[in-house]
């Protein structure tokens, strides 16, 4: 029988107590878990070079980032998540695999992280953005399980994409928003070809691309 593959986050969540707005994925792809990196990838969360959340970022806040493995490339996301008041706090902590790939739907025995603890602890965050709907195995569908564990109910804000819930801390009583973002990866484009907003944008501009479309969804939430 074929050993099964432990997928652990290569990560502790990058937090502080001036946090304001959290990014809640699942895993970096095994890569990092395994260490072999691609040339490209940086050595920090969502560095994988397939990825896009940092191009993205990079667009909105005219970074001038370097995407490569080096100190320096860590370092810059480093400082610009402190001086926006982001953090990075990804809901699994674990998995395995029969296939080692990056696909959320192929984890098994996923155990979550306590995202409650943490914003018991870091009071001072007030949003959360998800990079994934409530798809099987999504972040939205991990702390939709993670709730329900603790007795809370997500409430919706705004059924337009992307979904707005809320929720009550059940320990410190705030009121933390959600905000479920369009995935910054290649697999989720299918879908956002799909939406007719992008549709219309595209027809406005044949040059108009998926990235575009999820810059301009990103930057009213970051």
């Amino acid at each position: 029988m074929q050993k099964k593959f432990q997928h652990i986050h290569p990560y502790e969540p990058f937090i502080n107590e001036f946090t304001e707005k959290l990014i809640v994925g699942t895993l970096p792809p095994p890569r990092f878990t395994t260490g072999n990196l691609k040339e490209g990838d940086v050595n920090f969360c969502y560095g994988s070079r397939d990825g896009q959340l940092w191009t993205i970022l990079d667009r909105i806040f005219l970074l001038n980032l370097k995407f490569e493995t080096t100190e320096e490339a860590v370092n810059q996301r480093k400082i610009f998540l402190k001086e926006r008041k982001i953090g990075v706090c990804d809901i699994v902590a674990s998995a395995e695999r029969e296939k080692i790939d990056a696909s959320d739907i192929g984890m098994q025995h996923i155990q979550l992280r306590n995202v409650l603890g943490y914003l018991e602890r870091y009071p001072n965050v007030n949003t959360l953005l998800f990079t994934g709907g409530n798809s099987k195995n999504g972040p939205e569908y991990f702390f939709r399980k993670h709730l329900k564990e603790h007795n809370v109910v997500l409430h919706v804000i705004s059924n337009d994409v992307p979904r707005i819930h809320e929720f009550i801390h059940p320990v410190t009583k705030a009121s933390i928003k959600t905000v479920s973002l369009i995935a910054p990866s290649g697999a989720a484009n299918r879908a956002v070809g799909s939406l007719e907003s992008y549709k219309r944008l595209k027809r406005e501009n044949p040059r108009f691309n998926t990235i575009d479309f999820r810059v301009l969804q990103y930057k009213k939430y970051f």
